[in-house]
């Protein structure tokens, strides 16, 4: 299912569209300047890591995340019951070590998922998000994002992410979630001019996502449409920082050097 964005944007592009850079259309080349694509892959990568984890501490102020941070009961409970039902002897290393583990292989998701999440972002962030920038920069990250959460309407309603929620509440917290998370994919696509930065978010954020159950208490309740980053409690620090990025600037396109700058920063060979 995630290739079918980017089926459609290859299509598009391809067959009737018809530019003569079409993988510039898709954002997909050229992957330079070298130094600013790495350094926005690397944000990528890691600044989803940081919004997952950070929805839990916030849910849990608000009382809507059940937090164990001492004993990760939830996290201990699960793989108990896996090695029971393998009928393999109990955890032989502390449960806290494993939980380093678990989040020090976060960035490894990011790669093994990358080109399933290229299927989804070459029509998000590849085509969509440049088709709508003539809009203006708001409007284009909330129409892109609203299409992206409304594409995942026959898995939420299958009860995908908001298994207990109703069909309706679960369709409307994912647009949310994904106009939210979806502003901060897009400031990585338009300040990098690639879909590469993109992709990386959205395979680490994918992988980062179930971090949740690490940290969870056994036997509680989790309501995902308030609390982890699928819900509203988890929205409140990505929108912070789409405010600042907006405040500072970071939304606009980077400048390319004017000949006279480039003279200024060449030396002369006398």
């Amino acid at each position: 299912m995630m290739t079918t964005p980017g089926i459609a944007a290859l299509a598009v592009v391809f067959l009737i569209e018809r530019p003569r850079q079409r993988a510039r259309a898709l954002g997909l080349w050229p992957m330079t300047p070298v130094r600013r694509l790495l350094g926005y892959a690397a944000l990528g990568v890691f600044v989803p890591i940081g919004l997952v984890l950070v929805a839990l501490p916030v849910g849990a102020l608000f009382g809507l995340y059940p937090a164990d941070v001492a004993n990760f009961s939830a996290f201990q409970q699960t793989i108990d019951a896996q090695l029971s039902a393998a009928g393999a002897p109990g955890l032989t290393v502390p449960i806290g070590a494993l939980v380093a583990i678990q989040l020090a292989v976060l960035p490894l998701a990011s790669l093994i998922n990358l080109l399933p999440a290229l299927g989804e972002e070459l029509g998000w962030r590849g085509w969509l998000l440049p088709k709508l920038m003539p809009l203006g920069t708001l409007p284009a990250l909330l129409i892109s994002g609203a299409v992206w959460g409304l594409w995942h309407a026959p898995l939420i309603l299958l009860g995908y992410n908001y298994p207990d929620a109703p069909g309706w509440l679960g369709m409307v917290t994912m647009v949310g979630m994904c106009i939210v998370v979806g502003a901060v994919f897009s400031w990585l696509r338009i300040r990098s001019e690639s879909v590469w930065p993109a992709a990386l978010a959205h395979a680490s954020f994918n992988g980062a996502a179930g971090s949740y159950l690490l940290f969870a208490q056994a036997g509680s309740h989790i309501d995902t449409t308030q609390a982890t980053v699928l819900g509203w409690t988890g929205w409140i620090v990505p929108l912070a920082v789409v405010a600042v990025l907006f405040a500072t600037g970071q939304f606009n396109r980077p400048q390319p050097k004017s000949r006279g700058d480039e003279r200024l920063a060449t030396p002369r060979v006398r």
